[in-house]
């Protein structure tokens, strides 16, 4: 910078910085974070307690008491298999569609053997559309168990 103060024509050394636009970008920046922040949370799906029990007040995990038969909803390409301890049941598919009827069917029947029992695990392959997972988790609830939990499946089912 060039000043009539310094007769040699060389820059002054003090150069003052404008942090102006700076802090404006960031507090933009921020604000924009805050606010989408929120909108994170409407797109989560509530599917019930944990199936492993809440925390007390000591910190300790208190496991409800239940059946002790495991109780899984696996989506496959062919369609459901259910596994309810060493049961295992193939629901294949109706006209290329997933046949939810039967599922919902054979889950009741589950539900009327064992009355106790709330939790079911459900879990979907990756190369199956999302839908089907809903679907199967609406099947379930349904049938009497609503405290849910997804889990992922290998490619080699």
């Amino acid at each position: 910078m060039f000043t009539e103060s310094n007769p040699n024509g060389k820059r002054d050394t003090d150069v003052e910085l404008n942090l102006v636009p700076f802090i404006d970008l960031m507090s933009t920046c921020i604000s924009f974070l805050l606010i989408t922040a929120v909108w994170t949370q409407v797109s989560m799906i509530q599917i019930g307690s944990s199936i492993y029990g809440k925390k007390n007040d000591s910190g300790q995990v208190e496991t409800p008491q239940r059946e002790q038969v495991n109780l899984k909803v696996d989506v496959v390409d062919s369609g459901y298999i259910v596994n309810a301890g060493q049961q295992s049941t193939r629901i294949p598919k109706l006209g290329g569609e997933y046949d939810q009827a039967s599922l919902t069917t054979r889950l009741k029947d589950l539900k009327n053997k064992y009355p106790e029992k709330t939790d079911g695990i459900i879990s979907l392959l990756d190369t199956i559309k999302y839908d089907e997972l809903i679907r199967g988790m609406d099947a379930m609830m349904t049938a009497g168990f609503p405290e849910i939990a997804i889990a992922t499946q290998g490619a080699g089912m």
